[in-house]
């Protein structure tokens, strides 16, 4: 081990074995560590808002709201008209104002209605109270009692917890509030109206700015959703098959990672970010109710058909889990079987695959769409050519040789064994099974489509002569 100053800056050395040598660079002190750490933190949060800039754009509109109900503290005649509870309207933007406009109405509904509900039941149970003489205190505890319980049991019903679980929790606040405190408080009503007053400041300025300051509504998020999914979907779909059916001979030069992105799609559609996906397309679909007319949506636009077509596309998504299982079988099929399955297959895939496209496109226009039932029955049509490719297998049997038919030349075809044709065989009843819950799917779109009246593609049908299309068997 030897030192060694160099320039300044002192080095060691350490021969191990008289050959290598390494060099030990003295740590970095506080100040630099500090300054890089500083670096991370800002890099990291600023690429978080270049993703997603909608969040600073809520952000920026919480600060403004804020600052607006503070103008009560700072201007004396606004501050004299509601007093001390000035403070209450900084509490409700706080709590209230959230990302989407569904979500800020839906809260300051909750808020405002709990809180007139609670605060006049509460002037009545203390009015009670006070007429019952020595029994006050136990009317005012058994209100609070009954009153909390049968709040707090609404919150299980998932019907009532969908939409009112914040005005339940309010509800209990403000009525303890009102009947506990009206016991030490002489102007009960003045109280609870300046409470009142300054919620509903709080709320309406929450939703002022919500709805015309960059709005951004819980209906059209949802509806882009459902569409990014079916292209998802149908991206999936296609990278599966072509995969498991890529010859082996042949290189392409399409990038692997994008490839891998593409068949591993649907699990965008079966856990988006880490949250189950029924959660996400049922509790968006709540929130957009709550909003206003908005661009091609009406006020009592069928939002829960939403959650419908969520569930039929989750059922696709499950098959096409199990399609990409089969990509990685440890069994290897032989090219002879893929390539006797191969056309029949990548046919019913482009099928349906292209229904899915023509799904995504009429949720994009909000239109039907005039070329559907061609595609419907383009795929069954491709259903049943695979059904009977999959009976037209060659399968060798075991027979006495002495009963062994031997072939002519032209009839000749290989024998396939039943091991080698099983795994071919998985795959083709997925994407008949596939194809089935798609046809689900497409019922479901069409549901939606005649609840919110979309209109007729302006493509005319070219023939009428579909109506008697082959069932579809899986």
């Amino acid at each position: 081990m030897a030192s060694k100053v160099e320039a300044g800056k002192l080095e060691w050395r350490i021969s191990v074995d008289n050959e290598t040598t390494k060099r030990l660079v003295p740590k970095s002190g506080p100040s630099e560590r500090i300054f890089i750490w500083l670096k991370g933190l800002i890099t990291k949060t600023w690429r978080i808002g270049a993703d997603d800039p909608a969040k600073v754009v809520h952000c920026l509109k919480v600060g403004l709201a804020l600052s607006l109900v503070c103008i009560f503290y700072y201007m004396r005649p606004l501050y004299d008209g509601v007093g001390g509870n000035a403070m209450w309207a900084i509490m409700t933007v706080v709590v209230v104002f959230e990302s989407n406009v569904g979500a800020t109405f839906s809260k300051c509904v909750n808020r405002v209605v709990a809180t007139i509900l609670a605060g006049s039941l509460g002037i009545a149970v203390h009015w009670v109270a006070t007429q019952s003489g020595e029994a006050e205190i136990f009317v005012i505890g058994s209100s609070v009692f009954l009153f909390a319980f049968a709040a707090t049991y609404s919150r299980f019903v998932p019907s009532f917890k969908s939409r009112f679980d914040y005005g339940a929790m309010i509800f209990i606040l403000t009525f303890s509030l009102v009947s506990v405190g009206g016991y030490r408080v002489d102007k009960l009503v003045d109280m609870a109206q300046q409470r009142v007053s300054t919620i509903a400041v709080g709320t309406s300025i929450c939703i002022i700015i919500t709805i015309f300051i960059c709005p951004i509504w819980a209906g059209t998020q949802l509806h882009r959703l459902v569409q990014h999914n079916f292209i998802k979907l149908a991206d999936s779909l296609d990278g599966c098959v072509a995969e498991y059916f890529k010859k082996r001979d042949v290189s392409t030069n399409e990038n692997e990672y994008e490839t891998n992105t593409k068949v591993q799609g649907f699990k965008c559609v079966l856990n988006p970010k880490g949250t189950e996906e029924a959660m996400v397309t049922s509790h968006i679909a709540n929130l957009a109710r709550w909003e206003p007319a908005h661009g091609s949506f009406n006020f009592r636009h069928p939002w829960q058909q939403y959650v419908k077509i969520g569930a039929a596309m989750r059922r696709c998504a499950y098959c096409l889990e199990n399609l990409s299982i089969c990509m990685n079988y440890e069994t290897e099929v032989p090219d002879q079987v893929k390539k006797h399955f191969r056309e029949a297959c990548m046919k019913l895939s482009a099928a349906s695959s292209k229904i899915m496209r023509e799904l995504a496109d009429i949720l994009k226009n909000t239109r039907r769409s005039s070329k559907m039932d061609f595609l419907v029955f383009d795929m069954n049509s491709a259903v049943q050519e695979l059904q009977e490719t999959l009976k037209t297998i060659p399968i060798q049997t075991n027979k006495p040789e002495e009963e062994e038919e031997v072939p002519s030349a032209e009839d000749r075809t290989i024998p396939m064994t039943l091991h080698e044709v099983l795994p071919v065989a998985t795959l083709v009843s997925l994407l008949i099974e596939n194809a089935a819950r798609i046809q689900t799917t497409v019922e479901a779109v069409d549901v939606l489509a005649s609840l919110a009246d979309f209109k007729q593609d302006s493509k005319k049908k070219t023939g009428d002569n579909n109506t008697n299309q082959p069932p579809l068997s899986s």
